[in-house]
């Protein structure tokens, strides 16, 4: 399990990301996320040195631009040697495409990365999506659309939210990649998660990867936090 679980690296503080990412490390545990905050607190340089730590790092800057923006930024991750990079699948089926082509002409017959597009943020609810995109659509309906669109571009799979993935899986296949924020501990706060299980019910339906952050970035004691959570995971 412990190459199931991603921990995200939400914070501007640079000795708490270089702390947790040491902890990690001594429990076998590679992935880490770095979203805006993280990676603007580290830098390239900081990048870097996790990656030479032997980390394997998601960067979750979930891009969404025109499709020469994106394939060029997505270029850019990977000449980096990011192992999995985001983009928001809203972007469009031309625009992902572009970043597939720019990712595999950027690694240069090395390992690629893998890329995924974003589905619907976990923080957004049934009504709330009502009221934010009038859609015709259920947000499940809207979720499982956007992935076959994901799939169609070529792209290794989505991120979505845990409830997502039975439909997600039925329509796109055992091999497409999930990805699965909106997890929240038994014994953590849900804050301003809408869509969200437990890890173990994450595991349980079928998710590839589970990302946590705030159990493990405000825990008391990161490294039993992240224990608790594999021990859910498992």
């Amino acid at each position: 399990m412990k190459g199931r679980l991603i921990v995200a690296l939400d914070t501007a503080d640079v000795e708490k990301i270089e702390r947790i990412s040491g902890r990690l490390m001594a429990m076998s545990v590679p992935w880490v996320k770095l979203g805006f905050q993280g990676f603007t607190a580290v830098g390239i340089e900081g990048f870097a040195r996790l990656r030479q730590n032997r980390h394997r790092i998601f960067i979750d800057l979930k891009f969404h631009d025109i499709p020469n923006t994106v394939a060029r930024d997505v270029g850019t991750m990977t000449k980096h040697r990011a192992h999995m990079i985001n983009m928001h699948a809203a972007g469009g089926i031309e625009m992902m495409q572009a970043a597939r082509a720019s990712a595999d002409t950027a690694s240069s017959g090395k390992s690629r990365p893998i890329l995924l597009g974003v589905t619907m943020l976990t923080s957004i609810d049934e009504p709330g999506f009502q009221t934010t995109f009038g859609s015709e659509r259920k947000l499940t309906e809207q979720v499982v659309h956007l992935a076959r669109q994901t799939q169609e571009a070529g792209l290794d799979g989505v991120v979505a939210s845990p409830l997502e993935i039975e439909p997600i899986r039925e329509a796109c296949g055992d091999d497409f990649v999930i990805v699965t924020p909106g997890i929240r501990p038994k014994w953590a706060a849900t804050g301003d998660q809408r869509r969200f299980t437990t890890p173990a019910e994450a595991i349980r339906r079928g998710a590839d990867y589970i990302v946590v952050g705030r159990p493990v970035l405000e825990a008391e004691h990161p490294e039993e936090a992240i224990k608790r959570i594999l021990d859910e995971m498992s």
